[in-house]
């Protein structure tokens, strides 16, 4: 880095929700969980001595034009995930920041267009010959009809939301029966049209990914399950799982390095998730999410541009079991993100 850059104005784009205090003493975990992220880049950037403004943006973006204007960022680093609530905008706040001219933090609007579609991703992650689960869409107030080539068991989700929402037990279906239940819990809770997926039985992995035309990719991760649900239950991602610190104690679910992985299977997995990062056309940083099959086969499951990346996080471990402490781990996002703009090419 050089040393123009080592002190940088940098407005932090985030839900106002969870704009982080100066201090996280005195909350409770739970508390803390909600705002983590914002916390971690916003006190951590400081201490790196940048000069840092947080803004809360949610239904108006006149403020967005406003802290640009007057502030006049160097760089943007976007934790914003939706705008009006809802999450598809994510890519319009990225497209608003190039239309401004400012360089801004993780992926372009055309890679999160893109990986936004559970359905569109499997497409063109299948086109490039990479496992992915074989898949139905149920659009909104349409009859749910199972192709018959799609089997049982299945395991459905909202077609474009991601952090697991409306991911239960109850998600994984073995009859044509639950099924049309399960559409039509997505379809009324969620108010997103569904997505039917092959269950593949099999551990959760995750691999980081960071680059906009040289890629780094990070360890194999794996989420662990503990003593979730008991025998009855299906090791999944669920909601509470991802999100619930409290059950998350209790089970002792945790993430960590995938072990026992065979060095060939290691490599496979991390080769398929720098295919898959160009195939959706990402660039910043992202992680792909795999089941890996008791035949060795890595499935890919979905791609999460700008993932949390919060210092507990999988992301910011993995880096960070790599070599690339959290405080470089943000630096490189920065640098990303400002040299993509120097470029002067945008994929969006």
């Amino acid at each position: 880095m050089d040393r123009a850059m080592r002190r940088l104005r940098i407005l932090v784009l985030m839900h106002p929700d969870f704009m982080p205090p100066d201090s996280s003493d005195g909350y409770s975990a739970q508390e803390i969980n909600a705002w983590k992220t914002e916390y971690d880049v916003v006190s951590t950037l400081r201490a790196a001595g940048h000069e840092v403004r947080a803004l809360g943006a949610q239904d108006e973006i006149k403020p967005v034009r406003e802290a640009i204007e007057e502030f006049k960022p160097h760089v943007v680093f976007t934790l914003l995930e939706e705008f009006h609530n809802n999450v598809a905008y994510d890519q319009h706040i990225a497209s608003y920041l190039e239309l401004l001219k400012v360089p801004y933090t993780g992926c372009n609007p055309r890679g999160l267009i893109l990986a936004r579609g559970k359905d569109l991703s499997k497409t063109l992650v299948h086109h490039r010959r990479i496992a992915a689960p074989a898949f139905a869409v149920f659009p909104m107030r349409r009859k749910v009809k199972r192709p018959t080539r799609l089997a049982l068991p299945l395991i459905v989700k909202s077609l474009n939301m991601d952090g697991s929402f409306g991911i239960s037990q109850a998600s994984i279906v073995d009859t044509d029966e639950k099924l049309a239940e399960r559409v039509a819990f997505i379809h009324e809770r969620v108010e997103s049209a569904a997505i039917a997926e092959q269950f593949i039985e099999g551990r959760e992995l995750y691999v980081g990914v960071l680059g906009n035309n040289r890629l780094r990719v990070l360890p194999v991760w794996e989420l662990k399950f503990g003593s979730m649900g008991g025998r009855s239950s299906r090791h999944i991602a669920t909601e509470k799982a991802k999100h619930d610190t409290d059950y998350q104690e209790k089970v002792g679910i945790v993430d960590g390095p995938a072990k026992d992985l065979a060095p060939e299977v290691t490599a496979r997995i991390q080769r398929a998730a720098k295919r898959i990062y160009r195939a959706l056309g990402l660039d910043g940083y992202a992680r792909i999410d795999f089941r890996l099959a008791a035949d060795g086969t890595p499935y890919f499951i979905e791609a999460n541009p700008n993932p949390e990346i919060a210092k507990s996080q999988e992301f910011a471990t993995a880096a960070q079991h790599a070599g690339l402490k959290y405080p470089d781990l943000l630096q490189r996002i920065l640098t990303l993100g400002i040299s993509r703009a120097k470029a002067g090419v945008s994929l969006g």
